[in-house]
């Protein structure tokens, strides 16, 4: 039976011999194409895997790979902009070239590079496998072009004359200028750096001595200027330490700022995105005339905090009328001054508002001494706060619930438009419904957006923190499952969970 189920094969559907042929022949040609060394390219982005991967090195100067997952939302994102930035590259021919690799599919690469999230870039310079340099610009077309020019060329233009230095000066609003005695000193080499890492600033170099004595220097010197504020501003080097990288690259920033920046939908990103550790704030009506005035006196107390306070106003009837919630303030509250400190967002209010100089320098001196509290936002308690089974806190009824020593209690901080808390309210609502006759146990929610607490700082929503009977204002912060069942194994435990057997 077996024999002749053999010879009859091709009968019932088996594959005759040519097509077998044909196929494997087709195998073999398909296993050549990917064992090949031939680098493709998609919208000007070559396409590198592990069998390529070292001619790019080899072919390419500048090569930033971006390493990938296809489903990655990201990585999605981010391939317009990416193929963009190749396209200019390419345009303008730069030896600067862009690569991509489906890490999820090119193991042996990713497992190389230690990629662990996506997308993660990074460059390789002169065919240099080893050591390839983090990616740290910003993640689109613009900033990929600026972060690849400043490395494919010099990263600071040589300024060797009066008039050069002149018409460079005047070219932007910023631009910074090193003074060094000798440009292959260590200094100097560190001010190389910080240029090609700040791509949004325009630096320069200047060695020749007539230029030292123009701009009235004597050693190595690196200059900062703009066409607002002080017009210079000079950042001598250290003989001894030598010139910080770090520390160039955090003074660069906080004086490129306007001493007192206005709240606008231009400068939002600028003003959060600076390192300053607290921002003192004027609320004002841009459109009356008396509230205008009041800037005078706020911009006169700036000059003494530079680096340590952002000055900044909002106008109330403007694009800071999105922000005034945060503060639990409406336009009518301005004109008004709050100081805010960035870490925990905690906020500072005076007593009373005093705009002139001396008193906001006396208050913010006050603030950084430790000598004020927090103005802390409540929501007034809901007539039934404490007659449904899910109690309702707010920050001027949390304590007296929160760290009572005969109860123990569980509160969700959550926030309403939150998606995650409104998945997890009917589970709450069950919870409490479950312990609702329990004496001991207190199931709770507070609505974090409109209450803040002086010793409890919320990052994210919901947050779930367990505060059990007895003296020492304890606090456990739940991480586990978001169901009833596990909330309730964790309540009957004490606090925490069981451990599951094996």
């Amino acid at each position: 039976l077996v024999l002749s189920l053999a010879w009859l094969g091709p009968a019932l559907g088996g594959k005759e011999k040519d097509e077998e042929v044909i196929e494997e022949e087709e195998k073999e040609k398909k296993e050549d194409e990917v064992l090949s060394d031939e680098i493709k390219e998609e919208d000007n982005v070559l396409v590198l895997h592990e069998h390529n991967f070292a001619r790019a090195l080899s072919e390419h100067q500048l090569l930033l790979v971006e390493f990938y997952a296809p489903w990655c939302g990201h990585c999605q994102q981010l391939a317009p902009a990416f193929a963009q930035a190749a396209t200019e590259l390419r345009n303008e021919s730069s030896p600067a070239r862009l690569g991509k690799v489906d890490a999820t599919a090119q193991t042996a690469l990713a497992t190389e590079f230690g990629i662990t999230s996506y997308p993660t870039l990074k460059l390789f310079r002169d065919g240099n496998r080893t050591h390839p340099l983090e990616y740290t610009g910003r993640m689109d077309s613009q900033g990929i072009v600026r972060w690849m020019q400043r490395r494919a060329g010099p990263s600071a233009t040589l300024l060797q004359d009066t008039d050069t230095i002149a018409a460079f000066i005047n070219s932007q609003d910023l631009v910074v200028i090193g003074f060094f005695k000798d440009l292959r000193g260590e200094a100097a080499q560190a001010f190389f750096e910080v240029a090609a890492e700040m791509v949004d600033l325009t630096f320069g170099v200047a060695e020749a001595a007539e230029l030292f004595q123009t701009y009235g220097l004597s050693a190595d010197t690196v200059c900062l200027f703009k066409k607002f504020d002080e017009r210079q501003t000079n950042f001598p080097v250290d003989p001894a330490r030598g010139l910080d990288t770090a520390e160039l690259t955090r003074l660069l920033q906080v004086h490129s700022l306007q001493l007192v920046m206005e709240f606008t939908n231009e400068t939002s990103n600028q003003i959060f995105s600076a390192k300053i550790p607290h921002h003192m704030l004027l609320f004002l009506n841009k459109s009356s005339p008396e509230q205008l005035s009041l800037q005078d006196g706020f911009r006169a107390a700036a000059g003494g905090f530079r680096g340590e306070v952002l000055f900044v106003v909002v106008d109330v009837t403007g694009h800071g009328a999105d922000v005034l919630p945060f503060f639990g303030m409406t336009a009518a509250d301005a004109p008004t001054l709050r100081l805010v400190k960035m870490k925990n967002n905690r906020k500072y209010q005076m007593e009373q508002d005093d705009f002139s100089d001396s008193a906001i320098r006396t208050f913010i001196q006050a603030v950084l001494d430790g000598k004020v509290k927090p103005h802390l936002l409540s929501a007034e308690p809901p007539e039934d706060w404490d007659t449904r089974p899910v109690k309702v806190l707010v920050g001027k009824t949390f304590e007296q619930v929160a760290f009572d020593e005969t109860k123990n209690v569980f509160v969700k901080f959550y926030a309403p438009w939150c998606p995650h808390c409104q998945a997890m309210a009917a589970a709450w609502e069950e919870l409490a419904e479950r312990y609702k006759d329990r004496e001991d146990i207190v199931i709770a929610e507070m609505d974090s957006t409109a209450n803040e607490l002086e010793n409890i700082t919320i990052h994210g929503y919901p947050t779930l923190h367990y505060f059990p009977a007895g003296p020492g204002r304890k606090m456990v912060e739940y991480k586990s499952t978001r169901d009833v069942e596990t909330f309730s194994k964790f309540l009957e435990n004490g606090g925490t969970l069981p451990e599951e057997p094996p």
